[in-house]
């Protein structure tokens, strides 16, 4: 067998986690065309640091996870076609906006840990709560990125991603962790079909299919 690389330049699983991190914002924001719902935008924060670090775990490689972005966001892009409102719209250009900082906050913070603690569960787990506490701290400034307020707890005025920060926090202790294991089970299985000819067309493949059925999956409840 051959030794496993630290880096993987493989695109399919990013394609794929990138396209189901895109369907599962669309499936947790169906119904919203304005603001975030209660605790849903931090719910939503702790999912998206899961997609980051699966893409994280399989390749550390930083372009992995701007094209996640690139895919996360262009789905919010069919979004606003879909529902025929403008990208700077509050359900389309603030979660974009999202999406941004909480790849930023990851990678600022996973910059900042060392190899070792990466390597232990709670070490993982106080990763991703730090990248959540500091990517609902920059979230506010998306007034100054598209114009549109972030939204606010109700009868407050106070941000709804600092108002359940906590919430946040909480939740990605531990999707951060999963999305390790899961990064690294899918490292894992490359290396083992990269052995197997008879497999290496499914790789060429699945992606593709992955991305054009979560496409399908968005569009469909939309329409709905």
């Amino acid at each position: 067998m051959k030794p496993e690389k630290n880096s993987h330049f493989a695109l399919g699983p990013v394609l794929v986690l990138g396209a189901v991190w895109g369907l599962s914002e669309a499936g947790l924001g169906m119904g919203l065309r304005a603001c975030a719902a209660f605790v849903s935008g931090a719910v939503m924060t702790g999912v998206a640091l899961f997609f980051i670090s699966a893409v994280w775990s399989y390749s550390k490689r930083i372009q992995n996870i701007v094209l996640i972005l690139v895919l996360a966001a262009g789905f919010k892009v069919l979004d606003a076609f879909l529902l025929s409102i403008p990208l700077k719209h509050g359900a389309i250009g603030n979660p974009m906006f999202a999406f941004v900082m909480e790849c930023a906050a990851f990678l600022l913070i996973v910059s900042l840990f060392k190899s070792s603690l990466q390597n232990k569960i709670w070490g993982r787990a106080a990763l991703g709560g730090a990248s959540a506490l500091v990517a609902a701290n920059l979230f506010p400034l998306v007034k100054f990125a598209t114009g549109v307020p972030a939204c606010t707890a109700a009868g407050t005025g106070y941000p709804l991603s600092l108002y359940y920060i906590h919430v946040a926090v909480l939740v990605s202790f531990i999707t951060v962790p999963l999305g390790f294991w899961a990064g690294a089970k899918l490292r894992v299985m490359e290396n083992q079909w990269a052995l197997m000819p008879s497999a290496r067309n499914f790789s060429y493949i699945i992606p593709p299919a992955a991305v054009l059925f979560c496409i399908a999956v968005v569009t469909f409840i939309r329409l709905i």
